[in-house]
């Protein structure tokens, strides 16, 4: 299991919080996020599509549609996915779930996702992608607390 600590600025733990005890959250210690990446896990994966134009947007809109209808049945693993429109800028964001790295990669298997992936930069849309990795229960995440990590993608065991 790998340890990042990331770097978080200001962020401060109010002192309104039951963590620490009551108050306004001025001079409360300054908190550094543990993250304990555990592929396994589960995996989100965002992709952003700037299109520039309302007639480009509908047109990924229609096209990422009937994609995620062939990854859903052809693809390993698909959770859910949605996609996120802000109509003012016209850019879309599509996040998927999957319960592992390996289910990403099934997506290299779909044919209709593999000529999609070519069509945003032939259409004048611009993309980029991240895929994020489970980091821990969040309490653990943001406080140290000593819970063991639990995927939500798995069920709550008591």
């Amino acid at each position: 299991m790998e340890r990042i600590m990331g770097d978080v600025g200001e962020t401060r733990l109010g002192a309104a919080d039951p963590v620490d005890g009551g108050g306004d959250g001025r001079g409360a210690a300054d908190l550094t996020p543990l993250f304990e990446l555990e592929p396994g896990g589960g995996q989100v994966v965002v992709t952003r599509f700037e299109c520039g134009s309302l007639a480009r947007l509908l047109v990924l809109l229609v096209l990422h549609h009937r994609v995620k209808r062939d990854v859903a049945r052809l693809g390993e693993g698909l959770i859910g996915s949605r996609v996120v429109v802000d109509w003012r800028r016209r850019v879309a964001l599509s996040v998927s779930l999957w319960p592992d790295i390996g289910s990403v990669y099934s997506m290299g298997g779909v044919p209709r996702h593999v000529a999609a992936a070519r069509l945003p930069g032939r259409l004048g849309i611009r993309t980029t992608c991240g895929v994020f990795c489970f980091a821990g229960d969040w309490r653990r995440v943001m406080f140290h607390s000593p819970v063991p990590a639990r995927s939500p993608f798995e069920p709550v065991v008591p």
